[in-house]
Order: C-alpha cells, then structure tokens, then sequence
C-alpha cells in the first residue's frame, strides 16, 4: 500500500467507501448527480492525503537539559531545538515530545513554518519521580488535513540523556568518630602525591629554598617541583551497598529504593565530613562490580542501581577488600546475609576504624522514603 493511502483515518476510510458504494449505485441507476458525489467522496480524501505528503519531514533536531542531573523530586529544564535543513519552506506542524512517564506529561506545542536554515527553539520542564536513566524524545511530528480526513505522523529518532539522581536525606551534623584511619592511632592516613612513599610536593613557588627541589618529579612534570613539609592529610570513607535479588526481589521495590537513598545519603554526609568517599556496589551489568571515589559519579553509580545476582555480593566484597586497607570509616547497607558472609562483611573494618552495618529488611520497608 503506498505512504499516502496508510495515513488515511477512519474518516478517510469511510469517505472512499461510501463513495464508491455511492458511484456504484450512481451508475447502476443512472443518477449523475449521485455519481457525481460519490467521485467526490473519493477524490477529496486522496487529494489530502496527497497534500499532506507533499513535504518531507525531515528537521534536525537537538536537546539540551540544565542540569543534566536532578535528584528526585527538582526539576529540569530541557531547551529543544528544531532547524529546518530543506530548501523548502516546512508545513504548521503539531508535534509532540515523547517522555518516559516518570517524568510527567508529554509536552504538546504547535511548530510554526520554516523556511531554510531557521531553527524554532523552545523550553519546557520535566520532574523526574523515578531514578534511573531517562530518555528525552523522541519528537513525534503529525500533519493532519483541515477535514481529517489524513494523518501523517513522523518521529525525529534524535534522543537525549537526563539522569534523575537518588534523594538525599540529611542525617545530622555529627562527626562519624574515627579515630584512625586504616591503622591504630589518632593520626589521618597520609596519602604520597605522585606515588612515591613519604613524600609529597608541590609547585615551586619564589622564596622556596632550593635544597628542597625534588629532581625525579622536576624531570617528570618539566616545571620545578618541591618537597613539602606538611603531608596533606584524608580521610577515606568506604560505602558499600548490597543489590542483590534475594534481599530486594527481582525489581526495582521499596527496600532497594531505601537502600540506595541510604547508601546517597552516606556519601554526601560523609563527603561534607571531609572524607574521600569510595562507593563500591555492583554496576547495571550483572556480576560485574564497580568502585566510584567521587560523590558526583557516586551518585550516578547509585541512580542506575538494579537488582541483581546473589554473586555480585562476592565481587562487592572483594572490591572492598582492596580499598578498606586504608579506609577510617566503613559503612556497609547490607540485606539478610549467611553467618559467613556476615563475618567477610565485618572483616573489611581494619583496626582503628570506625564501621557501620545497616540492614534492609524488605518486610519492613514498605512506606515513602520521606519517612527515613
């Protein structure tokens, strides 16, 4: 069936059919005026149908949202632009922007004729409900007849990208209280600055003595660096989330959504801490685990989050195991768990540090997460 008659509607339809039956009865009786109206009736959704496909739809089309992150709840702006590439000049369109559902309603505006080259832009809001990653377009465009008799629809396949973050609950302005970090004592662990133990520098700066020119790390940078007295001190936090199917079910469920408020909540709270906050968690592929150590790709890490595995918990726990060693804080939000398992968990805590189990009792956890 050719484009032009797949995009006739019901009205469409039954204007040819009744035409026809009314041509065929016409000239069955010999009426001229009644053969008259039947061709009428089939001519006139033809010739729309026709009209309507007289432009090619094609626009280019680009998306832009400020911010490209929100958390649950805030909003985004999401400025839309649309140029036309033809020589000719484009048909009043009515067009819509296709959202996932969490996002809100789908925006409907009406695009005004273009000519070559000019580009019509335009803004309108979203409130993402759901974390994850969601898609913006793509743009559906339709071109119907003043009798509506024809609807040609067109979708833009041009997406966009707008990542809805966990909420963050404040959990207070207490100190977490550790009082060593990956060993006895009340000394922050020391972090050497280019790989070289017990040493650290900077840039030279006028006034610096010259005997305190670090030579290796003068010739690999190629600007003259210096040894510096005072070794810059952090705190590292570990936070560790449990995703695992058998604790919050095969879907995304309460339990899993407090999890990852809570695991939130803890990398921004100890983030403010002064800590150097690594996530460790499993990553949207199943059985793979990932380790993020800045809050902001902490927070994308935690808002893809899906159930997965009981395996992912083994490769959670040996990522921690490599990076609790020089942890001061460690906090684990952990579901229901074997005795052997409980007992990994509690190993990653090195002595002198401060450590923090939560456990997710999915039962229990059936309400909003406003009442964290």
């Amino acid at each position: 069936m050719p484009a032009f008659l797949r995009s006739l509607t019901v009205r469409g339809h039954v204007f040819i059919g009744l035409g026809v039956a009314l041509l065929l009865t016409g000239l069955g009786l010999g009426m001229l005026d009644l053969t008259r109206i039947g061709v009428l009736l089939i001519i006139l959704p033809l010739l729309t149908s026709l009209i309507t496909h007289r432009h090619s739809l094609t626009f280019g089309v680009a998306r832009r949202a400020f911010p490209a992150r929100v958390q649950i709840g805030q909003p985004a702006t999401i400025e839309l632009s649309i140029v036309n590439p033809l020589r000719t000049r484009s048909p009043v369109i009515a067009a819509e922007e296709v959202l996932d559902y969490s996002l809100g309603d789908r925006p409907r505006f009406v695009l005004p004729s273009l000519r070559r080259g000019q580009t019509h832009t335009l803004r309108y809001e979203v409130r993402g409900s759901v974390r994850g990653r969601h898609h913006l377009g793509p743009l559906a465009l339709s071109v119907t007849d003043p009798f509506g008799l024809t609807d040609r629809a067109v979708h833009m396949q041009s997406t966009a990208e707008l990542i809805v973050l966990p909420r963050i609950v404040t959990l207070g302005t207490s100190s977490t209280g550790a009082h060593g970090v990956g060993s006895e004592g009340t000394i922050p662990h020391m972090i050497a600055l280019h790989g070289e133990d017990d040493v650290s520098v900077r840039d030279y700066r006028d006034g610096d003595d010259l005997r305190r020119v670090h030579w290796p790390a003068t010739a690999r940078t190629g600007s003259l660096m210096v040894r510096q007295e005072d070794r810059p001190a952090m705190k590292r936090a570990i936070v560790l989330l449990d995703s695992r199917e058998s604790v919050h079910g095969p879907t995304i469920s309460p339990s899993l959504e407090w999890a990852v408020t809570m695991a939130a909540s803890v990398v921004a709270h100890t983030e403010r801490q002064g800590y150097a906050v690594h996530l460790i968690t499993a990553s949207p592929d199943p059985g793979i685990g990932q380790e993020t150590n800045r809050t902001a790709t902490s927070l994308e890490a935690l808002a893809l989050v899906t159930p997965g595995p009981d395996e992912d918990l083994a490769g959670v726990l040996h990522l921690a195991g490599g990076s609790v060693g020089a942890g001061g804080l460690v906090v684990a939000i952990i579901g229901s768990c074997s005795d052997d398992e409980a007992k990994a968990v509690a190993s990653l805590r090195p002595p002198g540090s401060v450590g923090a189990a939560l456990i997710v009792d999915r039962s229990t956890l059936a309400g909003p997460i406003d009442d964290l």
